[in-house]
């Protein structure tokens, strides 16, 4: 069985980013609506929208305080409502941000929760005594230091694997799971069309065997989820899990198990880590092994699950900074690693201004990084005797406001974003790197999206059609086989600043899908491949 959400794009937005409306320099819904004739232009079908309930924002919106209510800054109800139909006129689907690992300190929950010991709702949460006088045990926060807090008034810890506003949900108390599923069947009323569930992994926590993620009754837990809520409608659900492998990746997206529609996973994302250190230690990417990593999920999960295909999130540095080469190739490379994903098996993904090619934004001081956690780890690091210099290098490199300077727009100040100033300083090269000058130009970045959306809705191979990589290739060229029915299609891609040569496959080749090229594909068997050149080509007997 086919489902619509396996043949579209998604497009992320980070509202907080978008588009301001109201001059507060913070993006809102209404800028929202206001772009959404772009966004059918570029041809996606679904938005996956970053948190917009009420939150004090100390981790700008994944920290909730009312899931039933809207962030005072972003609008009202009745504005998400607005967008949700007129983006559904347009055919497009919004898809809610769930973040229901932890709450906000300050949701009503919590709040009562911290009254005393024998509260009704302070099983809402995990609380332990102190061992020794000091930690439960020695769990870390994903946002540097312990995983417990200590609460004054009831002398007990409690539990937050990411920021200490941010408290762990007790997913074993039956009433929480039924506040949770009251919740999401509330937005379900409302039209969306599904949710991107945020850590969705660690629900399943046993923090006394410190276990966080991929507990032992998480699958339990999605399957009544899914039986409560979504199971019998048409929705898009994606979970969040970092530590999945392609056999985990099954448990939760096959079909026969009732679970969700696919995960995010990121084991290419952690190619240019150095293993067993954390993520701001970097290394260079080496290509052979993003092949063997891409190659593995596009074969393992078979009929059995479904891929999530992406580069880029809120969460991640710009790919075209990170893995393609800003400078001197700016524009091929981001077109290379635009056709390289899109024709790959799975649904794509694309954050907001990936499709013009937005680059990283280089700080020289942490008093221009607004991300907790890198904030976090750098004072924590300068503490321990890192220098200034390499921990701003780390955040320039990995840091997550790398995603979120503000959408550029045009030419105008503040990029177009707003006309007030914006709550995170725009990137200087907005003036190069824009929407409206990508619109004008035939050749530009975004175009090369827009027909790749445009392929998937007109090619069935692009969306049902087997991967086979081809192995005799250099190290650094990249290239693999869709095939579907009677149809092939060639993928070369030359992921590098150096020339390759490559030679194409027995068959004939047929007509070119898409290049980033600007002259023809050369026809003889052996070709020369120039830095970041990208193509598909059909392949006839």
């Amino acid at each position: 069985m086919s489902h619509w959400w396996q043949k579209v794009v998604v497009y992320q937005i980070y509202p907080r980013s978008f588009q301001d409306t109201n001059g507060d320099g913070i993006g809102d819904l209404k800028g929202i609506i206001s772009r959404l004739d772009y966004l059918q232009k570029l041809g996606i079908e679904a938005i996956w929208l970053s948190p917009v309930y009420q939150s004090p924002n100390d981790d700008n919106g994944y920290d909730i305080s009312n899931y039933r209510a809207i962030m005072q800054e972003f609008g009202t109800m009745a504005e998400l409502e607005q967008l949700i139909h007129e983006a559904k006129e347009r055919g497009i689907r919004i898809i809610l941000d769930l973040v229901v690992n932890h709450t906000s300190d300050e949701h009503p929950w919590f709040i009562e929760a911290r009254k005393s010991k024998d509260n009704p709702y302070r099983d809402f949460y995990i609380w332990r005594n102190p061992v020794n006088n000091t930690y439960p045990n020695d769990l870390k926060s994903i946002f540097s230091g312990p995983a417990w807090q200590y609460d004054e008034k009831t002398k007990q810890y409690y539990l937050h694997l990411f920021s200490q506003k941010q408290p762990d949900l007790n997913w074993e108390n039956a009433s929480v799971r039924q506040a949770v599923y009251d919740m999401m069947n509330f937005w379900i009323d409302k039209g969306i069309g599904g949710f991107r569930m945020d850590v969705i992994d660690l629900i399943g926590k046993i923090p006394d065997k410190k276990i966080t993620g991929n507990g032992p009754k998480l699958h339990k837990y999605l399957q009544e989820m899914n039986h409560a809520t979504f199971g019998d409608k048409e929705l898009l659900t994606v979970g969040e899990t970092w530590g999945a492998t392609p056999e985990i990746a099954k448990l939760y997206s096959d079909p026969a198990r009732e679970e969700l529609s696919m995960v995010f996973q990121f084991e290419h994302i952690g190619l240019d880590e150095v293993a067993g250190q954390s993520k701001w230690v970097s290394r260079p990417l080496q290509i052979k092994e993003l092949k063997t990593v891409f190659s593995k999920w596009q074969t393992e999960l078979g009929d059995n699950g479904w891929n999530s295909l992406f580069w880029n999130n809120h969460d991640l540095p710009r790919i075209v900074s990170r893995w393609g080469n800003d400078e001197d190739y700016h524009e091929k490379s981001a077109k290379m690693l635009a056709i390289l994903l899109h024709c790959m098996k799975g649904t794509p993904y694309i954050y907001q201004g990936e499709e013009i090619g937005m680059t990283n934004h280089v700080v020289t001081d942490i008093e221009e990084v607004e991300d907790i956690e890198s904030r976090n780890m750098y004072f924590q690091q300068l503490s321990a005797g890192q220098s200034k210099e390499t921990l701003l290098k780390a955040i320039n490199q990995k840091g997550r406001d790398n995603a979120r300077t503000p959408m550029q727009w045009d030419t105008s100040p503040q990029a177009g974003f707003t006309t007030g100033t914006p709550w995170l300083a725009v990137s200087p090269n907005y003036s190069k790197i824009n929407v409206t000058k990508a619109l004008h130009n035939p050749q530009s970045i975004f175009y090369t999206y827009q027909k790749l959306i445009q392929l998937r809705k007109e090619h069935p191979i692009m969306v049902w059609g087997d991967y086979q990589l081809l192995p005799d290739t250099a190290d650094e060229v990249y290239s693999y086989l869709r095939i579907y029915e009677d149809k092939q299609w060639l993928v070369v891609a030359n992921f590098s600043n150096t020339s390759h040569s490559f030679t194409f496959p027995e068959g004939n080749l047929g007509k070119v899908i898409i290049s980033n090229l600007t002259t023809d594909i050369p026809r003889e068997q052996t070709v020369k491949l120039a830095p970041w050149d990208a193509f598909v080509v059909e392949l006839g007997d």
